[in-house]
């Protein structure tokens, strides 16, 4: 099912690290890291280490060696962060700072909270990876609030959600099919990058302009539940945030470039950002210095030469990929040949802790579960609408889907189940699905009308009975 494995293992201990446009891991000398599931990665050292070609095992599809790297910028900007997240911290603790820093100038209390922009394929998502895995891995406890707004990946769910979560240890680098981890309800808790309970919203589609008026309500809501959960955490809101946004938030010209500036301005608003960090795009640089240059810091850091062209034939298995591994796992199986058992995957799991996981299939009623879709599956721009005609159904008006109606498109769909409303809240309204979180996805593998029943695939055994769901545009079959 999945393309050759590849095995890297450098001569000697010291500081390199494995990267994609979504990972990096400190490598040892003594284990053998494994790589699959297509995973594009490259190596780096500060040092004189080197990877001698006796030292790989498996047949990558590329290999070269490049003295260009842009790895010292990105070191830079993670200094700078870690400063503000010491003052910040010492300044909500009142404690003294440490010697050789500065708690002078205006701002020298302040978070950081970035927000991160470029192109496709400019190596955002390493970018969002390298610096939040630099601030675990500094030994001073902060524990930095990763958000990814970019549905197209799914971040530590499936595809077609935008999720957070707060990061006490290193993002692993194995497969780009899990690139910031997993949850801990879906993955063994022993590994420390999978007991992650990222807070998670499912938008249900790829691109942000299916719906840019759903996607900026479920931004406001994620930052808005943000600010809650650092409420009590002093250490976590003085560690911040970094973001990680889509390729369309950088793209200036197509069908979504009306609702780019807005929903960067949503990003802004909602995570209250202080730091833009623009990758590898003057022309985008430029306008964010013109709007917000006056408010916060802009900086511009080059796009690493390294950066591989991911094609959409690509991206849509990487996608099918992740729905795989949600719910059953994968256990990258180690190169033919291998002579040694001290090997890895993604930078922490020994094989002796597998990660094949059991879904549960159940069997449930067509009444057993609500399940409602967001607006039409396909609507007209208000332009293109008759003068003086409004719009029947709303971008954000949820509209039940009856199973046994034809054409409901639910089958191989895949659903996000919602969290219980509020009991504290005595008002209900008609769009209060949006506003709850997800605590799961599961998918429809079969129909049967004629007894008004569907087999339902779930990462656990919980009942559905009574729940409420969401379906988007995203189908897998096994």
């Amino acid at each position: 099912m999945y393309p050759s494995v590849l095995g890297v293992q450098v001569c000697r201990n010291t500081a390199v690290y494995a990267f994609r446009s979504i990972r990096t891991d400190l490598l040892l000398s003594r284990f053998l890291y494994l790589f699959g599931q297509e995973c594009k990665a490259a190596v780096f050292t500060w040092s004189s280490s080197r990877v001698p070609r006796r030292h790989v095992t498996g047949h990558p599809s590329v290999e070269y060696l490049s003295d260009e790297t842009p790895m010292a910028a990105y070191a830079n900007v993670h200094i700078a962060l870690e400063q503000m997240r010491v003052r910040a911290l010492a300044a909500a603790t009142g404690s003294p700072l440490p010697p050789g820093e500065d708690d002078e100038g205006p701002g020298s209390g302040d978070v950081p909270r970035v927000l991160v922009l470029g192109p496709e394929n400019s190596g955002k998502t390493t970018v969002c990876k390298i610096l939040t895995n630099y601030t675990v891995r500094g030994g001073q406890g902060f524990t930095p609030m990763l958000v990814n707004v970019d549905p197209s990946e799914g971040g530590w769910a499936v595809p077609g959600a935008i999720s957070a979560a707060s990061i006490s240890a290193p993002m692993q680098t194995s497969t780009p099919a899990s690139p910031l981890g997993s949850v801990a309800t879906s993955a063994p808790s022993h590994i420390p990058s999978n007991a992650l309970l990222p807070l998670s919203y499912w938008y249900g589609h790829a691109e942000m302009r299916r719906n840019p008026l759903l996607m900026d309500r479920l931004i406001r809501n994620l930052g808005e539940n943000i600010r809650d959960r650092w409420e009590n955490d002093v250490t976590g809101r003085a560690s911040g945030l970094i973001v990680d946004t889509p390729a369309s938030f950088a793209t200036s010209s197509g069908t979504g470039s009306d609702h780019r500036l807005t929903m960067i301005k949503a990003c802004v608003d909602a995570f209250q950002i202080n730091v833009i960090l623009i990758v590898g795009h003057e022309k985008l640089n430029v306008e964010m210095q013109r709007m917000y240059g006056n408010r916060m810091a802009v900086v511009k850091i080059p796009k690493s030469g390294g950066v591989v062209e991911l094609d959409a034939a690509y991206r849509e298995r990487v996608r099918k990929y992740q729905l795989h591994n949600y719910f059953y796992g994968y256990l990258i199986e180690p190169p033919s040949g291998l002579s040694t058992k001290a090997y890895v995957q993604g930078g922490e799991q020994t094989p002796d802790l597998t990660m094949h996981l059991s879904p549960s299939s159940m069997s449930v009623n067509f009444g057993d579960i609500t399940i409602y879709r967001i607006g039409e599956e396909t609507m007209a721009p208000t332009s293109a609408l008759p003068i003086g005609a409004a719009r029947v159904v709303s971008e954000m008006q949820p509209l039940f889907v009856d199973p046994a109606q034809p054409g409901s498109g639910l089958y191989n769909a895949v659903l996000a189940v919602l969290a219980p409303p509020n009991p504290d809240e005595s008002e209900r309204y008609d769009e209060e699905i949006l506003d709850l979180p997800v605590v799961g996805y599961v998918v429809i593998t079969a129909l049967d009308m004629p007894n008004r029943r569907m087999t339902v695939l779930s990462p656990t055994q919980s009942s559905l009975v009574g729940r409420t769901a969401i379906v988007g545009s995203f189908e897998w079959s096994e």
